[in-house]
Order: structure tokens, then sequence, then C-alpha cells
């Protein structure tokens, strides 16, 4: 009797496994599950609403004002992304955050930004 390497012995049963389920993925399948991995591995973006807005906003020009330094988490290709610096700049018209930190200057969209905690 030839002995086949991929049968297990469980008591009465000769099982193959994993083996038998190999055949029913066919390449389009794997690719879905694939994707569907990877998009588990992002953040989902906040939905802010008026009163969240109107926080952060508060907060900016208070951490502006003050010159202190602050934590920004900003959201950015499906990430989270956290920013530790002090406050230059708030520009309205291009709607952009200028802060420093200690490798240097740096523009932050504000349509980027979700939290920002004053941490002086």
């Amino acid at each position: 009797m030839k002995v086949n390497k991929h049968f297990k012995q469980a008591g009465d049963i000769k099982d193959r496994g994993a083996i038998k389920w190999q055949g029913m993925m066919l390449t389009e399948h794997v690719e879905l599950i694939r994707a569907w991995y990877e998009e588990d591995k992002h953040d989902a973006k906040p939905d802010l609403d008026e009163y969240d807005l109107q926080l952060l906003q508060e907060e900016l020009v208070l951490a502006a004002q003050r010159q202190c330094q602050v934590k920004m988490k900003s959201w950015k290709d499906k990430k989270f992304h956290y920013h530790i610096g002090i406050i230059k700049q708030l520009n309205a018209h291009s709607r952009i955050i200028v802060y420093e930190d200690p490798t240097g200057v740096h523009q932050l969209p504000m349509n980027e930004l979700i939290g920002v905690w004053m941490i002086d």
C-alpha cells in the first residue's frame, strides 16, 4: 500500500487538512481578500460636526496667541499623523497652519486637522 504524505490519520478518518481547500481559491478571490486585509489597516476619518470644528478653531487661536507647544492630530492618506510644535501663523485665506518644531518650519492644511491639544 502506498502512503500519501498529505493524509493525516485522525482516528478512523484520513484527512488532507488544509490541502483540500487550496483548489477552491481563485486568483480573483485571493486578490480581493488581500485588498480587504489592506483596507482593514486604514484608519477611518472621523466626522467632525460644527461644535468640534468650533472647538478646534478656538484651541488653535488660543495656542497661536500664547505661543505654547501644541500636539496636533491630522488625517492624511487614510492614516493618523501627529505633529508637535509651536504655531507660528494661522492663514485663514489659504487654510494653512504654519508651525515650528525642532526639525524646522512645517505647514499643515486645516482640512486635515482633527485635534489640537496644548501641552504647556
